[in-house]
C-alpha cells in the first residue's frame, strides 16, 4: 500500500525511513515492503545460485544481485525498487549505490502482500525502463509468468513442472518445481 502524502516521494524520502524498514518507490510513491517468508527467501536463493552457477560455468560477465539490492530503474529521483533478483550485464551500470538504470533480467517472487505490485505496477516500470525480460515466480499459483519485452511479445505462463527458457541466454531452462525438492 502507498503511503498517503499528496505530494511526490523521492529517493530523500526512502533514505529519510526508519533503520530496518523497508520500501520501494515507484513514480514518486512509496510502497512498503513485508518481511519475505521462508519459501519466499529459499526461491529467492536457489534462483539466484542458479543463475550465478551457469553465468560463471560459461564465463559471463553479468552478475546476480538478491534482494536487498538498490535499482535506481529510471535514472531519476522518484523510481527506487528492491527486485528480488536483479541480473545485470552492463558493468557500467554497477555503482556503490546499486544498479543506476535497468537490470537485464528481473525476477520478482510474489507474495500476498506483493502480488498486485508485482503483476500491474512493476511490471510496467520493468517494461518501460528497458528491462530485457521480467519473470513473476507464483508459488500460491504454482506458475511463472514470462515477460520478453524486447521480443514485444505476449506473455508466457509456464506451471512450475515445466521447464523455463531463461530468454536472455538461450540455452538456460529451470524447472521451479524442482528447486523446491
Amino acid at each position: 500500500m502507498p503511503l498517503s502524502k499528496s505530494n511526490t516521494y523521492t529517493i530523500e524520502d526512502i533514505y529519510a525511513l526508519p533503520e530496518g524498514k523497508r520500501a520501494e518507490l515507484i513514480d514518486g510513491q512509496i510502497y512498503d515492503m513485508a518481511p519475505p517468508s521462508y519459501q519466499h527467501q529459499r526461491l529467492v536463493m536457489k534462483l539466484s545460485a542458479t543463475l550465478r552457477n551457469y553465468i560463471k560455468s560459461k564465463g559471463g560477465s553479468c552478475e546476480v544481485f538478491p534482494a536487498p539490492f538498490a535499482v535506481f530503474i529510471k535514472k531519476d529521483d522518484t523510481n527506487y525498487v528492491e527486485p528480488d533478483i536483479s541480473v545485470i550485464c552492463d558493468k557500467n551500470k554497477i555503482s556503490n549505490r546499486g544498479c543506476e538504470g535497468a537490470p537485464d533480467f528481473v525476477i520478482e517472487i510474489v507474495s500476498p502482500s506483493s502480488r498486485k505490485m508485482d503483476y500491474s505496477l512493476k511490471n510496467a516500470l520493468y517494461s518501460d525502463a528497458d528491462v530485457r525480460e521480467y519473470w513473476i515466480v507464483d508459488p500460491a499459483r504454482e506458475r511463472t509468468t514470462v515477460y520478453r519485452y524486447e521480443e514485444d511479445v505476449a506473455p508466457i505462463i509456464i506451471p512450475f513442472d515445466n521447464y523455463v527458457k531463461v530468454g536472455i541466454y538461450g540455452d538456460l531452462k529451470i524447472c521451479i518445481a524442482d528447486l523446491l525438492k
